[in-house]
């Protein structure tokens, strides 16, 4: 009997043993296309040996320093190339141990300026539905996971939720793609209308939705809208960029297609790329300075934060990402990949909808083509599809309540930006394979 207390008490789980590249081999020897990055984490593959090397050398000079005592030559130059990347108006980053750390800290940094301020009657935020922003009690509460938030109901924060930007669903025959977006975005704005511009934080949002919907885009115009929208009525634009950031888009940032910046953006997962757990809480000016020249401390804190190893495996990863030129790369062969999933599935009766951007997409998986219709909800699809496609030697990321949190079902792709036209064609082969013996005949 394992004594791991794991994610789901009755699975047995392969052994992991090694990894190479785009595979991962188990200790029964059986190899995996690494399709999914794990969870968007794995954007360099496994076993990278410039990123091994920082690693090791960081562990040799010093793994640890509490950061109330010190920092680090890592950290310092960590934090100095992602606000180099960011655009001018964000130059300091808080560098934590995950994306749930980093979202909580995006969260507390958001509210502890309008008390810095002197506006401590801010104290709601608005989010959208179906989105997803992390596990911690805080992340958890502006999410719009419904069978995730659903347990910890009572002890959630109480925000308010609007309508994700959802064309393939919510996009009227009467309306433009154009005016479909501003429509939903406007939702925004009379939300804040009924709770008091006052006494709202922020507007928090992924650019591109990630694990509950299925690499979810924004129609153009969207968030610039949005935008709009939170500086009429002076709240902040918090970002969460966890899974869908680090170049996954084919831009650093995914908000770079949205031709906007936030106050405050989020990114994780492949911040490391799975070597190390690393999540920074990136903050433009105007907040950091409220702190800096109010009470002069943020009132948060993590034992591990700016690890000095972690930061180091940041470091290299997104060195290794820029000499590589991966984020070109990353919008490339995400290209290719869209278009060998579209070859081979846009005529599959069973699949609806071909979306997302970069290396980051998905397919959602419908009962019905033409009317949309969503298999049963009481079908345990996704779980089907997972140990199908692994069987198959696939990793892939199915999940369930795609529409509402009940119903829907989709297949998300998050592969590592190394990918090359085999991987893709094997991915495609294998993804087929496993569709076609988990749905209808």
């Amino acid at each position: 009997m394992s004594h791991v207390f794991h994610r789901h008490c009755h699975q047995e789980l392969p052994t992991i043993a090694s990894g190479h590249g785009m595979y991962l081999t188990d200790t029964q020897g059986k190899r995996y296309l690494d399709a999914c990055g794990g969870a968007a984490v794995s954007c360099l593959g496994h076993h990278h040996p410039a990123v091994l090397d920082a690693i090791r050398a960081q562990l040799q000079a010093i793994p640890y320093a509490h950061t109330g005592f010190f920092t680090s030559e890592t950290s310092e130059a960590l934090a100095d190339i992602l606000t180099d990347l960011a655009p001018a108006t964000i130059n300091h980053a808080y560098l934590v141990s995950g994306g749930s750390e980093a979202m909580e800290a995006a969260l507390k940094l958001a509210r502890q300026y309008w008390v810095e301020v002197g506006q401590p009657q801010r104290q709601h935020f608005i989010a959208r539905r179906q989105s997803y922003h992390g596990n911690t009690l805080g992340a958890l509460s502006v999410g719009g996971n419904a069978w995730r938030r659903a347990p910890f109901a009572p002890l959630l924060m109480d925000t308010s939720l609007i309508a994700p930007c959802y064309a393939y669903r919510d996009q009227r025959p009467d309306e433009t793609a154009y005016e479909y977006g501003q429509r939903v975005a406007n939702e925004l704005e009379a939300i804040l209308l009924e709770k008091g511009p006052e006494n709202v934080i922020g507007f928090v949002a992924e650019p591109v939705v990630g694990a509950t919907a299925g690499a979810l885009t924004a129609e153009a115009g969207y968030f610039t809208r949005i935008r709009e929208i939170c500086d009429q009525y002076n709240i902040l634009l918090i970002l969460d960029e966890v899974m869908c950031g680090t170049g996954r888009t084919g831009r650093f940032f995914a908000f770079e297609h949205e031709h906007i910046v936030p106050d405050i953006v989020a990114i994780a997962k492949g911040l490391a790329a799975g070597y190390q757990p690393i999540g920074a809480t990136l903050v433009a000016d105007p907040i950091y300075n409220a702190i800096a020249n109010g009470s002069g401390f943020f009132q948060h804190g993590h034992t591990f934060m700016a690890h000095p190893t972690a930061c180091a495996a940041g470091l290299a990863t997104l060195k290794a990402i820029q000499q590589d030129s991966l984020i070109d790369a990353a919008g490339q062969q995400g290209e290719a990949l869209k278009a060998a999933l579209t070859h081979h599935f846009h005529s599959h009766p069973f699949v609806g909808d071909i979306r997302g951007r970069g290396l980051f997409l998905a397919l959602e998986l419908v009962a019905d083509k033409t009317s949309k219709q969503p298999f049963s909800s009481t079908l345990p699809l996704a779980k089907q599809i997972k140990q199908t496609a692994l069987e198959n030697g696939l990793m892939c990321y199915p999940m369930g309540g795609t529409i509402d949190g009940k119903q829907g079902h989709h297949i998300l792709l998050a592969p590592p930006y190394i990918i090359k036209q085999p991987h893709i064609d094997e991915i495609a082969e294998k993804l087929r394979i496993t569709l076609d013996t988990c749905l209808p005949h």
